[in-house]
């Protein structure tokens, strides 16, 4: 008897489990967001939370007298989501709902790609709709600008459609079994990036634009406040930051061992520096200096994420309208940097050296930051110079020394990726410009904002960082003219 009825109680709490749920229409896709950290609204506890699905708040547990169970009396809002299990319930009957026509919340809770998903990626020309009928391009999609953190938006943009990047954090398997110290926070970093980018890809999204709060929290967190959410930031400093952080958090190390970071984006060269004698001292001393061992060039081979190349110093003076002139330089003079024979000066507080530079390896992604600030005593300053640049075509052969010119096969890059500066240097402005290889189009992105852009326009902005993607053997150029 005893038997019988246990068999009957497990059948019960089977039909109880999956039973229909009569309140799935109450269910308001509109107000459901999962970009925001997954805690209680009313506790604040991260443990047992639930997302109301009538009303799109967060809430603990779902025991007799937890906070959801409590929402769910007071307001009738009966159907809930574990945020950490994906499973649904309904309270206060407290059963579990299981019905297929929820799968599309939890696609957008959790967006996961197969790798044939991945490989057509930039394929597809294909537009996506919202829930709320507007249409997007996953991968060209807006992100919040929740106070002043536009400046770490733009450069999250440029990564996210950086192909192998992109496709190595789209499938969690990837990364979720490297082991770290104990207490280690900056594998949160990886973890949020990787949701990031699912998110920014997700062709079923119910909104057309993404929150990167999270993955925000996680950079004020392990950047120890260095990079706010409140406060203005550097693209620059933030993207040397990011890369490194990552490729440290990916078990990187400086010399040995590589990660996906490295692969995409470190290259390699010479820099040869040469000390030079103190100016005030007389002419014969300077002289006989020049002939001391430590006064001679040396050289060191170097890695590097991205190169750096410096503006000439902008005109002061005005046209005849009482307007700034704003100069214009190729984009070619000030790679001359890095030709193995342009010589620049470098000054620290006791001594000044002379240093050039020569690339020896070029990487798959090449990342160029425009030197546009240069700090004083009192204030920034920003070089308005305008670089003229192609979008295609850019060849690097002449900048590698001539017994690694043999090894490199290919050495022409083409822009996938330009970030905008505007305005003043502590208060001004990002924005991004993009290409969308299923397309061929370029779209410029600031914050929540996605316009098409035409490609001759791009090379009339204030650039300051840029990622060229090098072209393989039988690639050519797909972009929009």
């Amino acid at each position: 008897m005893f038997l019988i009825t246990a068999k009957n109680g497990r059948m019960d709490s089977e039909d109880r489990r999956s039973r229909h749920c009569p309140y799935l229409d109450t269910i308001n896709r509109s107000v459901l967001d999962f970009d925001f950290e997954k805690l209680c609204s009313i506790s604040l506890s991260h443990i047992n939370a639930y997302a109301c699905l009538v009303c799109g708040k967060y809430f603990q547990g779902r025991g007799l007298k937890s906070h959801a169970y409590i929402h769910s009396v007071q307001f009738s809002h009966h159907v809930f989501l574990n945020l950490h299990t994906l499973k649904f319930y309904c309270l206060p009957d407290n059963y579990e709902i299981i019905d297929s026509s929820l799968e599309d919340i939890t696609y957008v809770l959790k967006p996961t790609f197969t790798k044939q998903q991945i490989a057509n990626l930039d394929k597809q020309a294909k537009l996506s709709r919202a829930y709320d009928g507007t249409t997007y391009l996953p991968g060209i999609v807006g992100l919040n600008n929740i106070k002043a953190n536009d400046y770490a938006n733009a450069v999250l943009q440029a990564l996210s459609n950086v192909p192998p990047l992109r496709n190595y954090f789209l499938e969690e398997d990837n990364y979720k079994n490297i082991k770290r110290p104990p207490g280690d926070i900056m594998f949160l970093l990886v973890q949020r990036f990787g949701e990031l980018m699912r998110k920014l890809w997700n062709p079923r999204n119910f909104k057309a634009h993404v929150s990167p709060h999270e993955m925000l929290q996680a950079v004020v967190l392990c950047s120890k406040k260095t990079f706010q959410i409140t406060k203005q930031g550097d693209g620059v400093d933030f993207l040397s930051w990011f890369l490194n952080a990552l490729h440290s958090a990916l078990g990187g190390t400086k010399k040995r061992k590589k990660t996906i970071v490295t692969d995409v984006f470190q290259g390699s060269m010479r820099i040869f520096t040469k000390k030079l004698p103190h100016p005030d001292l007389p002419a014969e001393e300077k002289e006989q200096l020049l002939h001391n061992d430590e006064y001679q060039e040396t050289m060191v081979e170097s890695t590097f994420m991205y190169l750096t190349l410096d503006l000439p110093t902008a005109p002061l003076y005005k046209d005849e309208k009482e307007q700034l002139i704003i100069p214009q330089v190729p984009l070619f003079n000030i790679l001359a940097k890095f030709n193995g024979i342009t010589e620049k000066e470098y000054k620290t507080y006791k001594e000044n050296f002379l240093k050039r530079f020569q690339l020896t390896k070029l990487p798959p992604y090449l990342i160029f930051c425009i030197k546009r600030f240069t700090k004083n005593n009192f204030f920034v300053e920003k070089n308005p110079t305008i670089v003229n640049f192609p979008i295609t075509n850019v060849d690097l052969r002449e900048y590698l020394s001539e017994e690694v010119q043999a090894v490199h096969k290919n050495t022409t890059y083409d822009l996938i990726a330009n970030i905008v500066h505007d305005g003043k240097p502590s208060e001004g402005s990002y924005r991004i410009h993009v290409l969308h290889h299923g397309t061929g189009k370029w779209y410029e992105l600031q914050d929540l904002q996605v316009t098409d852009i035409l490609p001759q326009m791009i090379t009339l902005s204030e650039a300051y960082i840029q990622i060229w993607k090098r072209r393989d053997n039988d690639e050519t150029n797909q972009q929009g003219a």
